[in-house]
């Protein structure tokens, strides 16, 4: 057991910190309140120290595009189809990437990772925790959504092989929507009778927890047009949507938090390095949060460093943003996002020990990290 004593707690739940102790077994939270004793117990005293949340990540390609090999050795991008549904993130997820050492340490304790944004369908992303030698001990979530892509990624990667217009990845993914609510209603006609299933086909059959909603669309989309047909044909199938990047997101606030879905903003800290980003700003996540909207800030890793997110939420801050409604953006937002908030993302009771303590706002960059648990374990 772990006995972490004396520590302001900023738990991602309510605005206010408080001072408590927290109790750890078998890698879960099992208590926290003022004053616990408990015999036998490994003791950190945090005395004038902060405890957050382990932060969380809800859009990044850490494990799939390695520290220091370049785009020839990166795996989160297949460039021979775009529309590579039947691909998952965790096939390829390298759990010895110096990447994962650099996001723990800095208290990222868990990542959405997955296929990049050259294909109109990507492949799905998964949630794990960056600690460990084998992938599958490492995962939360196997499968959390699947990827898609508008504007000008599909365009330029594809466009020499028939995608050259916004009009025609809006169709591209229409058209495998199509055939994906086709063959669901075959195999549910089929039920249990294996003489009816439609002959196996393996991108429609990857697209089948999507047409069920068990699983969202993950529509990367930095230009304001994107997000509406991106929306548009969400609901045209019937089926659940997150937001990713959501460059222009500001410009057109009232208009997302109407549509209720979660919104995945950055990376920020870039340069406007194509057309569609050419409104970024720093000010997009607070604009969202003020509208009502469901905000995650990100880092989009390797393209910020995934060390840097804690950051990019006091830059966001910086700009305008609520401090409490950017911690969540870092914490129980991304956990909801990608479905894994049952485990993760808020310092509760019944949830995993991923805690994150610190001599200060984690947001300052003079701040230091000073200890790190994953499961109850410490890992910094």
């Amino acid at each position: 057991m772990l006995l972490i004593k004396n520590g302001l707690i900023h738990n991602a739940i309510q605005p206010d910190p408080f001072t408590a102790d927290i109790l750890v077994e078998d890698g879960k939270i099992v208590k926290m309140e003022k004053d616990i004793v408990c015999e036998g117990a490994e003791v950190f005293d945090a005395a004038g120290l902060e405890i957050y949340p382990g932060f969380v990540e809800a859009h990044c390609h850490t494990g799939l595009h390695g520290y220091g090999i370049g785009y020839e050795g990166a795996d989160y991008n297949e460039m021979g189809d775009i529309l590579a549904c039947q691909l998952r993130g965790i096939d390829a997820i390298e759990p010895r990437d110096e990447t994962l050492v650099e996001a723990r340490e800095a208290g990222v304790t868990t990542l959405c990772a997955g296929p990049g944004s050259a294909n109109v369908l990507g492949g799905t992303f998964a949630a794990y925790k960056p600690v460990g030698v084998r992938i599958d001990d490492m995962v939360i979530k196997a499968e959390v959504a699947m990827k898609c892509a508008f504007g000008e990624n599909p365009k330029r990667c594809y466009r020499e092989k028939g995608d050259s217009s916004r009009m025609t990845t809006a169709a591209k993914l229409r058209e495998m929507l199509f055939k994906a609510r086709e063959y669901q209603q075959k195999v549910d006609r089929a039920g249990d009778d294996v003489e009816k299933l439609p002959p196996f086909d393996m991108k429609l059959n990857a697209l089948l927890p999507v047409m069920r909603k068990e699983i969202p669309l993950k529509a990367h989309a930095h230009q304001a047009d994107d997000f509406f047909t991106a929306l548009r044909i969400a609901r045209e199938f019937d089926v659940n949507i997150t937001l990713e990047h959501v460059t222009e997101g500001h410009l057109v606030p009232e208009e997302l938090a109407k549509e209720n879905v979660m919104l995945a903003v950055g990376p920020t800290l870039t340069h406007a390095t194509k057309f569609e980003l050419r409104n970024k700003s720093w000010e997009t996540p607070g604009v969202l949060a003020k509208a009502g909207c469901h905000v995650s800030i990100i880092t989009d890793a390797p393209v910020i460093p995934q060390k840097y997110l804690p950051l990019c939420a006091g830059l966001a801050v910086k700009a305008g943003m609520d401090p409490f409604d950017a911690l969540k953006a870092i914490t129980i937002h991304p956990a909801e996002h990608a479905g894994v908030a049952d485990r993760v993302g808020s310092l509760e009771v019944g949830k995993d020990a991923d805690i994150v303590i610190t001599d200060g706002c984690p947001f300052e960059v003079s701040t230091e990290v000073k200890a790190v648990f994953i499961d109850g374990k410490k890992v910094k």
